[in-house]
């Protein structure tokens, strides 16, 4: 099976879907940020000098997800029809889990848009917290699921990772 984002002389390419059909596509990516204890007790009760880190962590994630195909060099400009960020407080773990939900009526998917929503919603925080603690940590992004599309759905099992 050869690469869809390269042609046959090496090039990249932004793949044609202009023959693909026009399906629901739905995609939920997640992803954590882990937080000093002084830093997510700033969080947690809403007094960060920069102020409230949950609010602009969820519009910052919304505006990327929105904005991907200018980040994401091969990605389609997607009309996206629906974004949705919850940003949830991990008091066991000091964390910030964030998931991203996106859909669109589309020829391709938004699984970029989801995990780039995640991503920034992410970097937002830290952003926002950094002045309080520089050791913050972010991973475990990555795709939980993922409906439409020739492909067929995908649902991400822990333990199954790549």
């Amino acid at each position: 099976m050869g690469f869809t984002h390269i042609d046959a002389e090496g090039n990249a390419v932004m793949v044609d879907v202009g023959e693909k059909a026009v399906t629901q596509r739905r995609a939920v990516a997640e992803g954590k940020i882990r937080l000093s204890d002084e830093c997510f007790a700033l969080v947690e009760a809403g007094r960060m000098k920069k102020g409230d880190v949950l609010g602009v962590a969820q519009v910052a994630g919304i505006m990327a997800a929105k904005r991907n195909a200018e980040l994401i060099p091969l990605c389609h400009t997607l009309l996206l029809t629906s974004v949705k960020v919850e940003l949830e407080l991990l008091a066991a773990t000091r964390e910030v889990r964030a998931v991203c939900t996106v859909k669109c009526d589309g020829k391709t998917g938004v699984e970029m848009e989801a995990l780039t929503g995640v991503s920034v919603a992410l970097l937002t925080v830290y952003d926002m917290c950094k002045a309080v603690d520089k050791r913050m940590v972010i991973g475990d992004i990555h795709l939980v699921e993922k409906q439409g599309g020739k492909s067929g759905d995908f649902r991400f099992e822990e333990g199954n990772a790549g």
